[in-house]
């Protein structure tokens, strides 16, 4: 949010280049995952045919394009409350490439959410203006930004789910080959859009931004590996749900951090959001009852113990 939403230098000058964001990113993930393989001396070879990775690789970078883009139109809070409805996309990707079946629950409540969601988005506070805003058209194209985020997103995590369970692959091995190809696509399409030396000629002017754009690449490095080994272990839809704690806690510090606005529309989205994905939890949490056996005379034992 700081990059793209705060000026630089004295003369208030805004980095544009989201592209290269990722650009950055993938270089240190890459680069990291690559001295984890070696350093743990295993091999560098594909489990999986290359095509499969760089599935993965096009689908992460429109999700992380989309997601810098955004943040150019709609407020840091909006983006984040927004990807709590992830988990629509998510189940319906989880359908069509993975065969799997939900049920009437847990459609019910994605809607839930995805109404809470839309009530944030549609009443922001009218102090939270865009550096970038013209508007409705304004809001019109973040929101579409937005939803290209939830979709492409979905996909990728539902692949990548789809790759863990179809190989016997290891996390730094799908992380190293999905950024490598990342890495080729972002560097060719800042070539393409002419953006690659605007992009370096504008961090080397200004340092604040190079460090930030550092700390962020370290950031995204860290997370990546997490997010990689929770849908590894408990699957997509899993990790959509694990991540709404950390989106509150987003919002929360966006709000102290930047001074954001909330109106009483918002406020009431989030609520119902919130809500909505914790009762989920709850409700999911519940150990089933289990029935007592009945012994020889007819009493009832206590119920033994079940192993994983």
């Amino acid at each position: 949010e700081k990059i793209m939403r705060v000026p630089y230098g004295p003369n208030k000058e805004y980095f544009k280049y989201s592209l290269f964001l990722v650009f950055c990113n993938r270089i240190t993930t890459s680069a990291v995952s690559a001295g984890v393989l070696l350093a743990s001396k295993k091999a560098l070879d594909p489990v999986a045919p290359i095509y499969k990775y760089c599935v993965v690789s096009v689908s992460n970078i429109l999700t992380t394009t989309c997601q810098y883009e955004a943040l150019k139109y709609v407020s840091f809070p909006v983006q984040t409350l927004a990807k709590c409805a992830k988990m629509i996309p998510v189940m319906i990707w989880g359908t069509l490439i993975m065969q799997k079946k939900y049920n009437g629950r847990d459609y019910l409540f994605a809607l839930i959410v995805t109404l809470g969601c839309s009530i944030f988005i549609l009443f922001p506070a009218a102090g939270d203006i865009s550096p970038y805003s013209r508007g409705s058209e304004s809001t019109v194209w973040g929101v579409s930004l937005m939803i290209g985020y939830l979709g492409f997103d979905g996909f990728t995590s539902t692949f990548q789910d789809k790759l863990f369970k179809g190989y016997d692959m290891e996390i730094h091995n799908q992380i190293f080959y999905t950024t490598m190809c990342s890495r080729m696509i972002s560097f060719t399409g800042l070539i393409l859009q002419g953006n690659l030396l605007m992009a370096i000629d504008f961090v080397s002017r200004h340092n604040d931004c190079f460090i930030d754009i550092a700390i962020l690449s370290t950031v995204a490095t860290i997370s990546q590996f997490f997010i990689s080994y929770t849908i590894r272990s408990f699957g997509a839809l899993a990790f959509a749900t694990i991540m709404t704690t950390r989106q509150l806690v987003s919002i929360l510090l966006s709000c102290v951090w930047f001074a954001h606005p909330l109106s009483s529309e918002q406020l009431i989205g989030a609520v119902i959001v919130f809500g909505s994905i914790y009762s989920k939890n709850i409700f999911r949490s519940k150990p089933k009852p289990t029935l007592p056996e009945q012994t020889e005379n007819g009493s009832s034992s206590p119920p033994r113990a079940t192993t994983a």
